[in-house]
């Protein structure tokens, strides 16, 4: 199998990029090793923000490593259950996560749930976590796509713009590989190449800017939650975008629509929802608060004349 990958115009030629690493004879999976990497970044991340706004950073390492294991595990169910065709006569596979096979969707959802439960236990406040974390998820993100890359995987249609990744024939999945890659195969020094949107490099850049986004937003946000909700509707409309080139979309069974961009979809519209009528609120408040702060000086005003 050549294990070749190519962006032609950009002129990038990386002629051995595997997909394990052996250590003491036992072999590591790259996609493995770049989630683990994630984890580890994003976490930091989020133990900073806690000290940085006077929270207990051990509780959040409780809570951080609690909720790495429970969205690995979620990430996983959310995959084998809209892939389930590939899954129902080999059920041994659905533990072998080596290979790929992590959505990132069900492991936000099941990281959201394994919050909520926390911070009712521990008294918490649910959303002053989400704001405190979600920086960390988007930068875990940003790294963990590039498992992705070394899978040769969650690639998009063919493609010919500057950005535009070649991979071996022989490296890929069959079933991901649709016409119109066939119909533009290129072959170079007797190896066919497919040639497809690196959507793992959109996603990464895409999330890059959000997390530019949120550490700028950080200390200007208005209400409890703001950055967290900020976070939702900036990824949601990244990953809206970017699942309608894939060719690995999970669909929803019978009707056949991709769910994460369904749920993309849902995620802009409630966030955004929320952050618009949170903001109008808070600004009614302040006028509120204004108009009866200048109404008690005009009473004090007219008894004092009265009085003189």
């Amino acid at each position: 199998m050549d294990m070749s990958i190519r962006f032609p115009h950009l002129g990038i030629y990386l002629p051995n990029v595997g997909k394990t690493i052996s250590v003491f004879g036992f072999d590591i999976a790259y996609y493995g090793i770049t989630i683990a990497i994630a984890m580890i970044v994003g976490i930091s991340i989020a133990l900073h923000e806690a000290k940085r706004t006077g929270q207990n950073q051990d509780t959040y390492l409780d809570l951080l490593m609690l909720t790495m294991l429970t969205s690995v595990v979620g990430a996983r169910i959310y995959y084998v259950i809209f892939s389930w065709s590939n899954y129902k006569d080999n059920l041994g596979e659905i533990l072998n996560i080596r290979n790929g096979g992590l959505a990132i969707y069900g492991g936000i959802i099941a990281g959201v749930i394994t919050v909520f439960v926390y911070s009712k236990i521990t008294k918490m406040k649910f959303l002053q976590i989400a704001d405190t974390v979600c920086m960390g998820l988007a930068a875990g993100q940003i790294i963990g796509r590039w498992g992705n890359f070394f899978n040769r995987e969650a690639f998009g249609e063919y493609t010919n713009n500057l950005l535009a990744m070649q991979l071996p024939v022989s490296a890929v999945r069959k079933n991901e590989i649709t016409s119109a890659m066939w119909n533009h195969v290129v072959t170079i020094g007797g190896v066919e190449y497919i040639q497809v949107h690196p959507t793992f490099l959109y996603e990464g850049l895409w999330n890059f800017m959000v997390l530019l986004f949120l550490f700028w937003f950080r200390k200007r946000k208005k209400f409890e939650g703001e950055l967290f909700f900020c976070y939702l509707a900036g990824y949601g409309v990244g990953r809206f975008w970017i699942e309608s080139l894939r060719t690995d979309q999970l669909l929803l069974p019978g009707i056949h629509v991709p769910v994460s961009q369904m749920l993309s979809a849902v995620l802009v519209i409630v966030s955004l929802s929320v952050i618009i009528c949170k903001r109008r609120k808070n600004r009614e408040c302040r006028y509120d608060k204004r108009n009866l702060k200048n109404t008690d000086c005009g009473h004090k005003k007219i008894l004092e004349s009265e009085y003189n």
